[in-house]
């Protein structure tokens, strides 16, 4: 979704100040869109920053040195400085995980024992917490065991480099920052922030920052709307908050208001469930009334994964996302798309992208630490 050099842009930003930085990877470290190209072993690559394995040893042992060995050697521009073993059954099941890390040539750091505790269910290739779970809770049980199990004094040594990150070159983004500097601070942005709207880019979140002041507000919690002159409601799970969300009529009422009136409105993944007509959630279930911004109905039934990197092309803009649901819209073209979305391989997605007066909305999370996003409402 970013250039590489923007990559750096922002790993050098985030970073200055750090005692530790952490890349965290997702999927299989060589796991990209094409190829790895895209993937955590690029990012690796990109940064100049040493990899550590985490291994899954439930249910093996001594297999694991071929596993380990062999993501060593496949490609010399990855440095794999050390592998941590989760799910461990016992200490002595880790001694011979241990003597395969050192048969294939490739430092220990330690290990996680099975603990019911911190296991995290899964839910849309992420993780959430049980109803008795609070993060809080979780993190401090898992750093209790880390530090009797991990040689962390270890892992930040062999971890070691210099920084700022001085790999490639250049190291800020090509559109240039000073391109984003606006001038006037004075708008007001309201975000939509709760469990049910959480999924956001920190670096787009500065971005609005710097155009001006944040007010946060929770559309399951509260039937405020904060006087805005830009609204954003980001990606999250509203599927599981429907119920609420509905009862929330006067946030409901002045969300349809506001849009009508030709207020801008941002609205990706589960933001454009809350503009849609209705959310249902299952089979023979309610069919939620939402603000009714937008002429769609979406349901949860029949739940199939849409994943992918994305350009769309929209008023002239090639604008770069994420495609990340399991709700689908009941009647796509109840609106007509104003943008044309494509994969990385440049097939077209049949995923719309609307606009409906100011209202800009899409199942796509859009990146936009290198678009000027006041471009959107240009046209």
């Amino acid at each position: 979704m970013a250039t590489d050099s923007h990559v750096q842009y922002l790993y050098n930003k985030y970073g200055e100040g750090a005692d530790v930085c952490l890349a965290e990877g997702s999927l299989g470290l060589f796991d990209g869109f094409h190829r790895m190209r895209g993937s955590s072993a690029e990012i690796a690559r990109l940064l100049n920053m040493p990899v550590v394995l985490v291994v899954n040893a439930r249910s093996t042992a001594y297999s694991v040195a071929p596993l380990i060995y062999g993501f060593q050697q496949f490609n010399s521009s990855i440095k794999v400085a050390g592998v941590l073993f989760n799910q461990v059954s016992s200490p002595s099941h880790y001694a011979c995980l241990r003597d395969a890390c050192a048969d294939a040539g490739v430092k220990c750091l330690g290990y996680l024992l099975m603990d019911e505790g911190l296991k995290l269910p899964s839910r849309h290739v992420g993780m959430t917490l049980t109803v008795k779970q609070t993060l809080e809770d979780v993190i401090a049980r898992a750093a209790e065991q880390v530090e009797q199990t991990v040689d962390l004094d270890r892992l930040l040594s062999i971890c070691q480099r210099s920084f700022p990150c001085t790999y490639t070159l250049p190291f800020c983004s090509e559109v240039g920052v000073d391109s984003f500097v606006p001038s006037s601070r004075k708008l007001r942005i309201a975000v939509a922030k709760d469990p049910a709207f959480h999924f956001t880019y920190r670096e787009n979140i500065d971005r609005l920052g710097e155009w001006g002041k944040l007010t946060y507000f929770s559309p399951v919690y509260s039937n405020e709307l904060p006087e805005a002159d830009w609204i954003y409601l980001p990606g999250g799970c509203p599927e599981l908050f429907a119920r609420q969300l509905h009862r929330r009529k006067k946030l409901m009422e002045d969300l349809k208001a506001y849009a009508e009136a030709g207020g801008k409105i941002l609205a990706e993944g589960g933001g454009m469930l809350l503009l849609t007509r209705s959310l249902t959630v299952r089979q023979g279930g309610t069919a939620y009334p939402m603000a009714g911004v937008l002429p769609i109905d979406c349901t949860m039934v029949g739940a199939r994964m849409h994943l992918g990197y994305r350009r769309i092309e929209y008023a002239g803009l090639d604008l770069r996302g994420h495609e990340l649901h399991y709700s689908q819209a009941i009647n796509p073209k109840a609106l007509p798309s104003a943008g044309q979305q494509f994969t990385t391989k440049g097939l077209p997605v049949a995923t719309p992208f609307y606009r409906y007066k100011n209202v800009i909305a899409s199942y796509t999370h859009l990146y936009w630490g290198e678009t000027d996003l006041r471009l959107l409402w240009k046209r």
